[in-house]
């Protein structure tokens, strides 16, 4: 079975933790444990978030005066190459010394007439208190919105259209090959008036750009791990329950937060649309079970 497995952003940083590589080590070990164990007989690509590692980076830069700080596609890059190194680590030291592995940094296009530069909603970076938010804003030009009781900045976030390296993930693929692309939702890229490619200062959605990649990649399953077992109906309520085996009409209602479930639903139904095939969203620790078929919230369009 060829399964897509979108890491949500728990799986590298827990809310919280200072983010030393020590810590994002010690969380990708664990993650690299649950994919481990369904790669078995199973063709693997992964996918992973990149928000906080991307406003370290931006932070850093920040401190540093003699030269600009470098775009959000550039960071991105950086970041899809940092995070795939030690997922890689992490998943060799599990596997057969054969098994082979191939961090691609991947540029996914968007339309520059996507109206979402208009409405920034995608938060980056770490969380901050409302002053040193204001003071962030003020100096920077960035959009800031809140995060629970903090606040992030937020970017525009637009719809992924093409993933420019589908072709040698796909052969990759075919080839044995563990594929770590796509990370942080791609690096944003998109073609000018004149028709040359330069990248965005913008975040494609993780989950987007996952549910795409399984789309091209004809996955038979695309897994989107969170911190949760699935999605639930009165999140928080003494009313709660989770979903289990659903449709994507039947998700259509539902009022989920657009900085968390919504976009996870949205990807999980585009896919089951558009394939026929099965997403499913649940925790990271269930992954076997997932795959086996068993847990999460499991979205087909029939």
């Amino acid at each position: 079975m060829r399964i897509v497995i979108a890491l949500g952003g728990n799986a590298l940083l827990r809310r919280g933790q200072p983010m030393t590589a020590e810590n994002q080590r010690a969380n990708i070990r664990v993650a690299a444990e649950c994919i481990a164990a369904v790669t078995p007989g199973n063709a693997i690509v992964v996918a992973h978030g990149n928000g906080p590692q991307v406003g370290l980076l931006a932070l850093q830069a920040a401190a540093y005066h003699d030269v600009a700080p470098y775009p959000l596609d550039v960071l991105g890059a950086q970041t899809e190459a940092m995070i795939g190194y030690v997922i890689e680590q992490e998943l060799g030291n599990l596997l057969p010394a054969e098994q082979p592995f191939a961090t691609l940094l991947t540029m996914i296009e968007v339309d520059r007439d996507d109206p979402a530069f208009a409405h920034p909603t995608k938060p980056i970076g770490p969380v901050y208190d409302r002053d040193t938010a204001e003071r962030l804003k003020a100096a920077s030009g960035w959009a800031i919105a809140a995060d629970g009781d903090k606040f992030r900045r937020v970017v525009a976030s637009p719809k992924p259209k093409r993933i420019f390296e589908i072709r040698p993930i796909r052969s990759l693929v075919e080839e044995g090959t563990i594929v770590i692309c796509a990370g942080g939702g791609g690096i944003p890229t998109m073609y000018d008036e004149h028709g040359q490619l330069h990248g965005v200062e913008a975040v494609i959605d993780k989950d987007l750009a996952s549910a795409l990649l399984a789309e091209e990649l004809d996955a038979d399953l695309l897994v989107i791990a969170t911190d949760v077992d699935g999605v639930y109906t009165g999140w928080g309520t003494s009313e709660q329950a989770r979903l289990g085996r659903v449709t994507p009409d039947e998700l259509i209602g539902l009022n989920l937060p657009v900085g968390s479930m919504g976009p996870k639903v949205q990807a999980a139904c585009g896919f089951a649309r558009n394939t026929g095939n099965e997403a499913v969203i649940g925790s990271l620790a269930d992954i076997a079970d997932i795959v086996a078929g068993t847990a999460g919230t499991r979205v087909r369009a029939s």
